[in-house]
């Protein structure tokens, strides 16, 4: 029974104790999504990340190609090592070219899905360390917008919780919202009309569905 009341005092005190510090706190918002599209420096780092895709797309293009054309002239060794017209040494030397032909197509297309593979992680690796770097920025700015403000305490208004696509914060008046003040934060001295794009993380398959 001691215990009991000892336990209720405990549980009163601390609830006691939290309601001040809970007055104490000045809390505000923040779109995320808002201020990463609207930032500067996302553009131009989707202008990166859009010239090396086009860079990687073409040099798998050229591999490609270059496989391609092995491939017709393989079919042509082939459709001449069973050609009777020739004679039988010529059908010999055709069947053994096509043969080398063929290991140099099975290594073409080794190369080519392993340049695929690594184009695809290159790319990963590019994009979401850009997207981290802004990120870093944007909540630099945030907590300096805050702490200018009087805030300790600020929220993603645009995040979602675990039950997707349900946001975490249910309502907010927008009294508090920073989105604004800390975009403008962002692109001081920045004049830049063109609307920015998302960066976009690359789909599984970046370089094409089928392999040669």
């Amino acid at each position: 029974m001691k215990l009991l009341r000892t336990t209720i005092l405990t549980v009163s005190l601390l609830a006691c104790l939290s309601v001040p510090a809970l007055a104490q706190t000045k809390i505000a918002t923040v779109d995320l999504h808002k201020l990463f599209d609207g930032y500067w420096k996302t553009k131009q780092v989707q202008t990166v990340l859009n010239d090396r895709k086009t860079q990687l797309d073409n040099d798998d293009k050229s591999m490609r190609d270059d496989y391609k054309k092995g491939s017709d002239e393989y079919q042509k060794l082939l459709a001449e090592a069973n050609d009777q017209a020739l004679s039988a040494d010529q059908r010999d030397k055709r069947k053994q070219a096509a043969a080398d032909k063929l290991k140099q197509l099975q290594d073409s297309k080794t190369a080519v899905e392993q340049y695929e593979r690594q184009a695809q992680m290159t790319l990963s690796e590019q994009t979401q360390r850009m997207r981290d770097n802004i990120l870093s920025e944007i909540k630099a700015a945030v907590a300096a917008q805050a702490k200018a403000a009087g805030y300790s305490l600020v929220i993603d208004a645009a995040g979602e919780t675990a039950n997707a696509p349900t946001t975490a914060v249910v309502y907010s008046s927008g009294e508090n919202d920073l989105t604004d003040a800390v975009l403008k934060r962002l692109n001081a001295g920045r004049t830049d009309s063109t609307t920015t794009a998302p960066i976009v993380t690359p789909p599984p398959s970046l370089l094409g569905t089928n392999t040669p």
